[in-house]
């Protein structure tokens, strides 16, 4: 019986040229491992691609890119109605702007080293969003936001995400911060009710989005819960001392004025459309219904992976 590891790599297009991606590729393969590899194009290319690499027989999927292409091959196994046992287990080389994922999780930008975990660590199962908005269903590996960080996110410039890497969300940031209008929503879930104006808002399994920004400091992947956090309209000044704060990893001035929560499901409605990302994707809807579900893939992650557990490690 052949008990070679058969890896399927799947790159964003963006990516495809990198070279020390390339030499990593070829390093593995030194090393006994069956690795081919696709690459992205248009949409439709992961679903079609990770439909192929099981009828394969592939043991692992490995995505290459940023937090919406981790997410869009997380999608694609997880919406399949095979068990988590059944489907290939996934893995990730972070090649995004701001791998925001990737970061939390401790998963090395140099993709021979991210590349090693994934033959070293055995994968275990971690928790997907699943979300519900317009009678569609959509999946979220890493975090769902809204408000000011979703608008920074999803307008800053790409030629300037390609020069400056995450910082170009703090420049495109920074030019907001005097124009920040507050939204307004009901959010219900599991024994918790809230009415209000938010200038941000997450829904998180990982823990940061927006290049760094670490909305939901003690999100765990494998707790079968959502972390919910809402920033109320503050003064422009506490804003800005707030985002450099939780750029730092000061998560504790965060909670001094955010309303936050777990909650296996919430919905949260609106008079007006809101616009959620979710790892990268814009959604618009007036109602959403989100829910964790429990241990959904199996993922191969750093052995100090602080996603995994339910501590947090919150600096004052």
């Amino acid at each position: 019986m052949d008990t070679t590891p058969r890896w399927r790599l799947i790159i964003n297009g963006k990516s495809a040229g990198d070279d020390p991606l390339r030499e990593a590729v070829l390093r593995m393969r030194e090393q006994g491992i069956r690795l081919d590899v696709r690459v992205t194009w248009e949409a439709g290319d992961a679903e079609r691609y990770v439909a192929e690499a099981i009828a394969d027989g592939v043991d692992t999927v490995i995505a290459a890119g940023g937090d919406g292409t981790l997410s869009e091959v997380a999608t694609t196994l997880a919406h399949r109605e095979e068990t988590a046992d059944a489907l290939p287990s996934l893995g990730l080389v972070p090649m995004g702007t701001a791998n925001d994922f990737a970061s939390a999780a401790l998963v090395p930008v140099i993709p021979y080293d991210a590349f090693s975990i994934i033959a070293r660590q055995p994968a275990k199962a971690m928790d997907l969003v699943r979300l519900r908005a317009n009678d569609e269903w959509h999946w979220v590996a890493n975090l769902a936001s809204g408000g000011f960080g979703t608008e920074v996110t999803t307008q800053t410039n790409e030629g300037l995400k390609s020069m400056l890497g995450g910082l170009a969300y703090v420049i495109t940031g920074l030019g907001k911060l005097g124009r920040i209008e507050p939204q307004r929503a009901r959010i219900t879930g599991e024994g918790f009710e809230w009415e209000g104006d938010f200038i941000a808002l997450a829904i998180g399994n990982g823990r940061q989005a927006g290049g760094g920004q670490g909305l939901c400091p003690r999100a765990s992947i494998e707790d079968g819960l959502l972390d919910l956090t809402i920033v109320p309209p503050l003064e422009n000044g506490l804003w800005a001392s707030l985002g450099t704060a939780v750029l730092e990893g000061k998560q504790a001035a965060l909670e001094e004025v955010a309303v936050q929560a777990q909650l296996p499901w919430l919905e949260l409605s609106s008079a007006q459309p809101l616009t959620l990302n979710l790892d990268g994707e814009p959604v618009q809807s007036s109602a959403f219904r989100i829910e964790c579900v429990p241990l959904r893939v199996r993922m191969h992650l750093p052995a100090d992976c602080p996603l995994r557990g339910n501590a947090a490690k919150v600096t004052a």
